[in-house]
């Protein structure tokens, strides 16, 4: 596999942005998006209202919070993203399936984090008992433009992510709103970018649901069940049941959505690892083909003991996991930084045993250009880091939003972390996206027409990938590619990126010659 694609765009301004309309018609897009989002499901639950209402509502829902416009982007930049993805896709299934690289890169994460002892410890018990299958990734490599010194922009990645790369769903409906809006007003002229030309369509939910279907056939059941595990009371359901919907409508495969509570309850496996669950609904327990993890990625996920004995039970199954431990220990912070470190990218892409695909030297170039510098946090670097904190982030082994440690807050985060848990710990130079600004749309504020402010906006690229291990121990991809993008925009001043829990907006692109 090679690509031809320039890492980074021709030095050049984004256009002024966004468009200046009148009240009257931004409060007239503003209606009609909020319309659109509700009759189309681009919604979530509300909020809970403690205490009379201590869990969200599953009988209401509001919009999403979105963007009026979409936000501009450089068309080589789009095109570049979707390119790294199969490379990313064939990256993280090697380190997934590379046992030694990757114990020796996480343990020293686990000796000091709970949380990645206790999968490290299902992994290795799934190994001694020498369980292989097919394994299925939906995953989504996140960036954000980075300035040059020259003033050129390029893909600085943020995060790679292999558990519950969400949103892929309402993604692909933000998108579809903003096409709307373009096919019904014009924009009302406001801007000649505002072509439908410009305006990419976003295959993400249809993508995505096209992998299950893939792991689901590749199980080998036709009449097996899909389980959705997915965290109690969950706000952002809409974005899991459009996967549910189409994989029912295009594929005939039925899904069930269970929480860990549920599967405590309910799960168990046969005599040859089948993974059953007993539906309180269902007249025998159902085979279960692909286990999708919508939970599982925070130790908030496991309450107790029973949590962690359930998720090996399910690990130690035959059902297609998505992701399995090993493939959810690869998408830490750790393993980002220590792709970085000499000779082991080109390990990984070109070394033949490690996979059957071919891999150049221009591949390893892209790869490489797209990852903003990090080091270990550790006696050599911690003078460093604390004489640099203004342009750096702390980065825990977590995934959600929420755990990160920003520029003037790391001297004295340092000062009592102790020594021990610096292993837990990676350093990540900032990136430097150029200024920009959008009109943000929340529940509640259509009547204002929304409001204006300098933002950030983050790209995912989502991608799918079912690959295992042959009897040689080489990794086999036999599903790679591609699938549709995210777009999340965020006040310039915040430092978390959660849609579900208000800090982002969902956006989609406009692209820029």
């Amino acid at each position: 596999m090679s690509s031809e694609t320039a890492t980074h765009s021709k030095p050049h301004a984004l256009p002024e942005w966004p468009p200046l309309l009148s009240l009257a018609y931004q409060r007239e897009l503003t209606d009609l998006a909020a319309d659109w989002a509700m009759s189309h499901g681009l919604v979530y639950r509300p909020p809970a209202n403690p205490p009379s209402e201590p869990h969200p509502s599953t009988s209401r829902v509001i919009h999403a919070p979105f963007t009026l416009f979409p936000s501009p982007l450089p068309r080589t930049l789009y095109e570049l993203g979707r390119k790294l993805q199969p490379l990313y896709n064939a990256l993280y299934a090697r380190v997934a399936l590379d046992v030694p690289w990757l114990e020796k890169t996480m343990g020293a994460v686990a000796k000091v984090d709970d949380f990645q002892l206790q999968l490290c410890k299902i992994w290795r018990q799934v190994r001694e008992e020498g369980i292989t299958q097919v394994q299925l990734g939906l995953w989504r490599s996140d960036y954000l433009v980075h300035t040059l010194p020259d003033g050129a922009f390029t893909l600085r990645q943020v995060e790679f992510n292999c558990i519950s790369s969400s949103l892929g769903a309402l993604a692909s409906r933000t998108s579809k709103m903003h096409r709307y809006l373009q096919s019904a007003t014009g924009y009302y002229g406001v801007h000649p970018l505002l072509d439908a030309r410009n305006l990419p369509e976003n295959g993400a939910l249809q993508g995505l649901a096209a992998g299950i279907a893939e792991a689901h056939k590749a199980y080998g059941v036709p009449n097996a069940t899909v389980l959705f595990l997915v965290q109690s009371h969950e706000r952002n359901a809409f974005d899991q049941r459009w996967l549910e919907y189409d994989l029912l409508e295009k594929y005939g495969v039925r899904v069930e959505r269970v929480t860990f509570s549920d599967l405590v309850a309910s799960a168990s496996l046969s005599e040859s690892k089948q993974l059953l669950y007993s539906s309180p609904l269902a007249s025998e327990p159902l085979e279960i083909s692909v286990m999708y993890m919508r939970a599982g990625y925070t130790p908030d996920d496991y309450p107790d003991e029973k949590a962690w004995e359930v998720r090996l039970l399910v690990e130690r199954s035959k059902a297609i996991k998505c992701p399995t431990v090993g493939a959810q220990l690869a998408g830490a912070k750790k393993v980002q930084q220590a792709l970085m470190e000499e000779g082991v990218l080109e390990s990984f892409m070109l070394d033949s045993s490690r996979g059957a695909e071919k891999f150049t030297e221009a591949d390893l170039a892209l790869l490489r250009a797209s990852f903003a510098p990090m080091y270990p946090l550790d006696a050599t670097t911690l003078q460093q880091t604390i004489d640099h904190a203004d342009h750096l982030v702390l980065k825990p082994q977590r995934e959600g939003g929420g755990n990160n440690v920003y520029r003037s807050n790391i001297p004295s985060f340092l000062e009592k972390l102790p020594v021990a848990e610096r292993d837990a710990w990676v350093v990540m130079e900032l990136i430097e996206p150029p200024p920009s600004r959008s009109v943000l749309i929340k529940a509640g504020t259509s009547e204002q027409g929304g409001t204006e402010g300098d933002v950030i906006s983050e790209l995912g690229v989502y991608g799918v990938c079912l690959y295992r291990k042959d009897s040689e121990g080489t990794c086999v991809i036999d599903v790679n590619r591609e699938c549709g993008y995210l777009v999340r925009t965020k006040g310039r001043e915040s430092n978390e990126g959660g849609v579900a829990v208000g800090f982002s907006y969902l956006d989609s692109l406009v692209l820029v010659d």
